[in-house]
């Protein structure tokens, strides 16, 4: 019997081997594609939010939800619908930017309707209970999570001004806004979207 070879993961997960463009689309078998982003790499909040900009910013969304399924696998229960739901923002800007409109804009409601939930905010309050890259936090998510909360609470950290704290720096009412307008946009533009020029800030002006 006549069997082809499958690329697979280190844990034995079949992986196809054809080479794929920056927006996650196959191309012909000895082109020159888009290195994929290697799985179950386990980041800090931070780092993920940093990788994930920077792909979403290079015009490749594809990529940046690979990023967040990563963190909503690694991460406690608690804030999967925070990571799913930024994952679903960036498949929908995938699609509209492959041309799938309808598609692309039922996601990008949908990862907004998810973030909107803040179902985190129940549980973790947005702060890293994971440990997920040592069993004591770092220096850096310490202070991530301290000046998050503070900036939401307001400067003297009295929590006067709003009850809910920022997870890790991350605008989620400026990327349900996005999303939603994007949507709106992308079911009635005859053309794709382009996915670099479209790239959600995802901790607003702070790049």
């Amino acid at each position: 019997m006549n069997r082809t070879t499958r690329d697979r993961d280190e844990e034995g997960r079949a992986r196809s081997a054809r080479p794929r463009d920056g927006l996650g689309r196959p191309l012909p078998y000895g082109a020159e594609g888009v290195p994929r982003q290697p799985e179950g790499v386990v980041r800090t909040p931070g780092e993920t939010v940093r990788e994930a900009q920077r792909l979403l910013d290079a015009g490749m969304p594809f990529h940046a939800h690979e990023v967040f399924e990563d963190a909503w696998k690694s991460g406690p229960a608690a804030e999967r619908d925070l990571w799913q739901g930024l994952a679903q923002l960036a498949v929908g800007l995938t699609h509209a930017a492959r041309g799938n409109r309808e598609g692309g804009a039922r996601l990008l409601r949908r990862g907004a309707d998810r973030l909107t939930s803040r179902s985190w905010e129940r549980t973790s309050g947005g702060r890293d209970e994971s440990a997920q890259a040592s069993s004591e936090p770092n220096a850096e998510t310490r202070a991530e999570a301290g000046s998050e909360a503070r900036s939401e609470a307001g400067s003297d950290g009295s929590g006067h001004g709003s009850p809910r704290t920022i997870p890790y720096g991350i605008d989620v009412g400026g990327l349900v806004t996005w999303a939603r307008e994007l949507a709106d946009r992308a079911e009635t533009s005859p053309a794709a979207v382009d996915a670099a020029g479209e790239a959600p800030r995802l901790r607003g002006q702070d790049t």
